[in-house]
């Protein structure tokens, strides 16, 4: 391959770091958004090569259409379609502001958005019958328990209970410090329960799991090493198994959970939002999706003519 044809491949490749990296430190998206957007524009990336287009300044509208196409012909959820044509909207404006383009390829385009799917929430029974049965021969139900304890009492991400760290802890008041996306920070209460499980095993299991090592993270395996996303996810669909919890159930069906009971027991939407760290509240409007005979039974309750 002759050197002038690396470069003009590669320039759109560089752009697209260089969108990343912008990302990264101007809007402080999370690792794991920067690594998707990545992924789509990786992809985008090689089908515009495909077609001969080498150079970022020649991208058009027809070269999205036709990814567009192409991604639904290979059977991707129209989510994963929404999420792809998002990254690339991202990068052409990106283009636009660098003098790459001179004007965008999709400004008059208007993009459909994904139908809403409503996030899997359990009865709060379930929940609870998840949170507190422990299998027999459970080899670690200290640490498991309370662990989906905070899960479901604070509404955490899988994400965020793994790379918990002991001084983000004040059992003495009662609240803990979260890093979420993005790096943003937040203040959770601990409930009750979850105080209680996370002293006892902060007390009895962790030492004995850290041996003569140190840890600063709270839930670790035998050694001191930080548990695993996977393992947390094994764990929460045994757990449903011995609680008889018969729905698809995964870590996040638990922050689920959280938010659907406070939204029921009354709470306000804009707390409910900084608990769960949304830096959207329209993000946090999914979770108010409520029965109908509960919608029946308010109206009859409040309005006089009902």
């Amino acid at each position: 391959m002759s050197t002038s044809r690396a470069a003009r491949r590669s320039d759109v490749d560089a752009s697209i770091d260089g969108h990343l990296d912008m990302l990264a430190a101007e809007r402080g998206l999370a690792r794991a958004t920067i690594a998707a957007y990545g992924r789509d524009l990786a992809v985008f990336a090689t089908e515009l090569q495909q077609h001969g287009v080498r150079r970022a300044a020649a991208i058009r509208a027809v070269d999205v259409r036709r990814h567009l196409l192409t991604l639904e012909r290979r059977g991707l959820s129209s989510r994963s379609r929404a999420r792809a044509l998002a990254a690339i909207r991202g990068w052409l404006k990106y283009l636009v502001r660098e003098g790459v383009l001179r004007e965008d390829p999709l400004a008059g385009v208007v993009q459909r958005r994904a139908p809403s799917k409503l996030p899997g929430a359990l009865g709060r029974g379930d929940s609870e019958r998840l949170v507190t049965t422990t299998p027999p021969g459970a080899r670690r139900g200290v640490r498991d328990r309370a662990l989906l304890e905070l899960l479901y009492g604070c509404g955490l991400r899988v994400s965020e209970v793994t790379a918990l760290r002991l001084e983000q802890i004040d059992l003495q008041v009662g609240y803990l410090t979260v890093l979420g996306k993005g790096g943003k920070e937040r203040v959770v209460p601990i409930g009750r329960a979850a105080r209680e499980a996370l002293a006892v095993y902060l007390a009895d299991e962790r030492p004995r799991l850290l041996g003569p090592r140190s840890s600063p993270v709270v839930f670790i395996r035998p050694g001191g090493h930080p548990i695993s996303r996977q393992a947390v996810w094994k764990l929460v669909k045994r757990r449903a198994t011995a609680a008889g919890v018969r729905a698809h159930v995964s870590p996040h069906t638990l922050r689920h959970s959280f938010a659907t009971d406070l939204l029921h027991g009354g709470a306000d939407l804009r707390v409910v939002q900084t608990l769960l760290g949304h830096a959207d509240v329209g993000t946090t409007q999914i979770y108010t999706h409520v029965e109908p005979e509960r919608l029946r039974a308010v109206h009859r309750r409040h309005h006089p003519r009902a």
